[in-house]
């Protein structure tokens, strides 16, 4: 390695966050800078890592998508996969989304359910046909001898519902919502004085915090 990772710096100057500039639900402030995300043409905004905890209590991380905003924050995948078969065993969960454009990140921690298979479906046969066929050929997260495999396993998909407009939603993919419990929004300043505002849900309610950098 050429580069010396210690020496690496990035001076944080473009925007400023404080307690009044927040709404008493993080829920809209969220929806705002995620509107803001969208404006200032971020990468993937809704592109956010997920964090999830196995039965030994050995921590995975891994990018997923936003796809709703509702009472909490809605991803889809298979439910055999990985992170499925952890948040069965703990369902909770940490995501965090990082928008360098703006110097923002935002750290959400949340008790997790699934959505409903009406929800599910829906979202899933809005998909393109081809992502539809992508859900049935893998067996996420486990073991294949080739790539060939599931070459061949779409091409037999696409064969047999190529007159359908969309296919069934498999049973094993759906929905998760992470309904939060504490929320982090976090603004890059100057010399690592970072603002750094917080919610808490305590007994229903919001709790409001400032944090110190």
């Amino acid at each position: 390695m050429n580069k010396d990772i210690s020496s690496l710096r990035k001076e944080y100057t473009k925007l400023s966050l404080d307690v009044n500039d927040v709404d008493k639900n993080p829920l809209n402030t969220f929806n705002k800078w995620f509107d803001e995300a969208l404006k200032s043409e971020v990468i993937e905004p809704n592109a956010m890592s997920l964090a999830t905890v196995d039965k030994n209590g050995i921590p995975a991380n891994r990018i997923v998508l936003l796809k709703e905003v509702d009472k909490g924050f809605v991803f889809y995948t298979n439910y055999q996969s990985d992170k499925g078969r952890e948040l069965e065993v703990n369902p909770v969960a940490s995501i965090n989304f990082f928008w360098p454009e703006l110097e923002r990140q935002v750290r959400i921690q949340g008790n997790v359910e699934k959505v409903s298979e009406e929800m599910s479906t829906k979202y899933f046969q809005s998909r393109p046909k081809e992502s539809q066929i992508g859900a049935w050929t893998s067996p996420q997260s486990t073991a294949i001898k080739n790539r060939a495999i599931l070459e061949q396993r779409a091409k037999e998909l696409a064969e047999k519902y190529k007159n359908d407009g969309v296919l069934p939603k498999p049973k094993q993919w759906g929905g998760y919502r992470v309904n939060p419990f504490h929320i982090e929004f976090w603004q890059g300043r100057p010399s690592r004085l970072h603002d750094r505002i917080s919610y808490t849900l305590i007994d229903n309610q919001w709790k409001i915090n400032r944090l110190a950098p």
